[in-house]
């Protein structure tokens, strides 16, 4: 019988995270992606974290959610200005198994809260099917270079319902 994971806790990010957050990254990446990225395309890609001192100030500069069990980080989530989902990765030892959804769900609530109307996501083809369970419509393909790759994502919205205006009662 399979045991079930614990409920991640969340937390911020904090600068010491970025080493540990970038091999979340490249291993999501890598081991993730497969299906829909070639081995090149994939390389390419897990290349945006190489640089430590450049992936932390990506990191710092936007609201970026830790996930963690047990203490150790298992994900990430990084909300930029108030509505661009700008990266959501996960452990592949945890994949599927609701860190994803539990990362979304709390930076979509500090999106409302922040005044955002709508969530937008330029979502890879392996992220794309979980972007559209949590709500998110197709808008546009797009062709991405990285280095001497090109990699197709799509870019995918959310409206966001407004809270209720408490002056009207």
């Amino acid at each position: 019988m399979a045991q079930s994971m614990p409920k991640p806790g969340l937390r911020p990010f904090l600068p010491a995270d970025a080493p540990i957050l970038a091999e979340i990254f490249r291993a999501s990446i890598h081991e993730l992606t497969g299906e829909d990225y070639s081995e090149t395309q994939q390389e390419a890609w897990a290349e945006a974290a190489e640089d430590e001192e450049a992936w932390g100030k990506r990191l710092a500069g936007c609201l970026t959610l830790v996930a963690t069990v047990g203490g150790s980080p298992v994900g990430f989530i990084a909300l930029k200005g108030k509505e661009l989902v700008d990266l959501l990765y996960v452990h592949p030892a945890v994949a599927r198994q609701g860190v994803a959804s539990t990362l979304y769900g709390a930076i979509e609530q500090l999106a409302k809260a922040r005044g955002a109307t709508q969530l937008t996501v330029d979502a890879s083809d392996t992220a794309r099917d979980f972007f559209q369970r949590q709500g998110f419509v197709p808008q546009q393909r797009n062709t991405v270079s990285l280095g001497d790759e090109w990699l197709g994502n799509t870019t995918m919205k959310k409206a966001l319902v407004a809270p209720p205006d408490a002056s009207r009662q």
